[in-house]
């Protein structure tokens, strides 16, 4: 119970008040850390070959 309480609290502290809100920042999160991990795996590649 004190879980899912506290998760409640984070996001209503985040600023992300309604579930569209969430669901973007979620969306937002996932697309820069792919770009991240393609950038990492990039520069791998570059220093290996």
């Amino acid at each position: 119970m004190k879980l899912i309480l506290s998760i409640l609290t984070l996001i209503l502290i985040s600023g992300c008040a309604t579930w569209s809100g969430i669901k973007k920042d979620t969306s937002d999160s996932v697309e820069w850390t792919k770009e991240k991990v393609n950038k990492g795996a990039e520069y791998v590649k570059e220093k290996t070959e």
